[in-house]
């Protein structure tokens, strides 16, 4: 009769127990809009080509990128250079908080003639974000 009472009391509560497991297991594992930010500082950039279009000779022409951390740890530009002397840039140095967004502004001072791409290296403390920013556009002579 013992035995009979330990087998049924068995199959009772094994399929509670499996229930309570599966919960707790994909509990740690839902997303919700709470823990949506990842772990880390983490970059994201809003485009990272800009055609400037048709550019003066030798008159300044700028554009704006938008670098958002998407992470939930501060994010810091470390180091930012453009290719060339003629793209000067301007960016905040504080961090970045989570969620927040700052911009990384390019000025381009067309001295050549014709077409150019001029790159923009911005390395951040996201342990896999180095990024290659680029301005394309035209140099005209009036």
């Amino acid at each position: 009769m013992k035995k009979v009472t330990l087998i049924l009391v068995m199959l009772v509560t094994l399929p509670a127990f499996t229930l309570m497991a599966q919960d707790a297991a994909t509990a740690g594992n839902s997303s919700n809009a709470s823990t949506s930010l990842a772990l880390g500082p983490k970059a994201a950039w809003d485009q990272t080509v800009v055609d400037l279009g048709d550019v003066e000779y030798k008159v300044p022409k700028s554009a704006e990128f938008t670098l958002t951390n998407t992470g939930n740890e501060p994010l810091l530009i470390t180091y930012a250079k453009a290719s060339c002397g003629c793209t000067n840039l301007k960016y905040a140095e504080e961090p970045i908080l989570p969620g927040k967004s700052t911009k990384l502004s390019v000025t381009y001072n067309g001295t050549g003639n014709g077409k150019f791409r001029k790159s923009i290296t911005v390395q951040t403390n996201d342990a896999d974000k180095k990024t290659l920013l680029q301005i394309t556009g035209n140099v005209v002579k009036k």
